[in-house]
């Protein structure tokens, strides 16, 4: 039997879950849960992003927690509807308090993007991506190729 591809959350390990959370929450973004309890959620355009404290995100996966590297080998994207968005967004990022560490350029896929860290250095890219049109509630479709 397959897995279902039921993706709900991206559960973020964090130096500060309310540090963090009041990053996201200058974002603009909804915030639900008590964060006094270690842990808090945001919505997105069809998921969750949860804020977990670093050590107790690595403790309940049974790891052994270890600093965290500059980059990660992951990204998360938000999608705009044009290059003004991309920009506007990177801008109010970095007024809430990221870090920008790519201006939008134009990208050789025909789009254009930038990325910022969050407070604690998850990467974010926002793009404008003519092949996938970003809907009004935030989510795309990607063509079957």
């Amino acid at each position: 039997m397959p897995v279902p591809a039921h993706f709900s959350i991206v559960t973020l390990g964090v130096a500060d879950v309310s540090a963090s959370a009041a990053f996201y929450r200058r974002l603009g973004w909804t915030q639900r849960g008590d964060e006094s309890l270690g842990i808090t959620w945001f919505r997105t355009a069809g998921t969750w992003i949860g804020l977990f404290g670093h050590d107790a995100l690595a403790a309940d996966a049974g790891l052994e927690s270890t600093p965290a590297p500059a980059y990660r080998g992951v990204t998360l994207a938000l999608n705009f509807a044009s290059e003004d968005e991309v920009d506007d967004a990177l801008a109010e990022a970095v007024a809430a308090g990221a870090r920008l560490v790519k201006p939008a350029t134009r990208a050789d896929w025909g789009g254009y993007s930038g990325y910022f860290a969050d407070p604690d250095g998850h990467l974010w890219e926002a793009a404008y991506a003519p092949g996938m049109p970003a809907r009004e509630d935030g989510t795309i479709e990607i063509p079957e190729s």
